[in-house]
């Protein structure tokens, strides 16, 4: 487990400086939580990895509580401030849209379930932002998936 998440850890540094920042960078801010159902909970940290956030896990457990009830498409939820409404489901991800933006070009999340993980990538813009987010985020999990099978 200790090499595992050593590695992990490697790669979320690796991914998160090429893709994580200010302008020029697809993502904004990112967190990878720690989301195994079978898993021992309560000996994890929540927050696994952030990156240019500074969220807890009391912060994020309301979140979580949201992907447990699976109700995707009939509720909003909150990361931080933001409050989301979910806008596109997928197999293993889902896209949501910001209600309550400040920004003229609105912001949104892109949230992967990756192995015992979610990643959460938040975005500002709107169609263009976003596809470049979904790249983003599908590198980090090709590249965690590759290892861990």
């Amino acid at each position: 487990m200790a090499a595992d998440w050593s590695w992990a850890r490697r790669a979320w540094e690796k991914w998160a400086a090429k893709h994580v920042g200010p302008s020029g960078k697809p993502i904004q801010a990112a967190l990878l939580l720690n989301n195994d159902p079978s898993g021992p909970s309560r000996l994890l940290p929540v927050v696994a990895e952030q990156e240019r956030t500074q969220l807890s896990a009391l912060d994020m457990q309301p979140f979580l509580d949201f992907v447990k009830r699976g109700n995707l498409q009939t509720e909003f939820f909150s990361v931080g401030p933001n409050q989301y409404l979910v806008t596109s489901i997928h197999e293993n991800w889902f896209c949501a849209r910001c209600v309550n933006s400040i920004k003229s070009g609105g912001e949104g999340v892109i949230v992967m379930q990756i192995g015992a993980y979610l990643l959460v990538s938040m975005y500002d813009g709107s169609l263009a932002s976003a596809s470049q987010a979904m790249v983003a985020a599908d590198q980090f999990a090709i590249q965690f998936n590759r290892r861990s099978h």
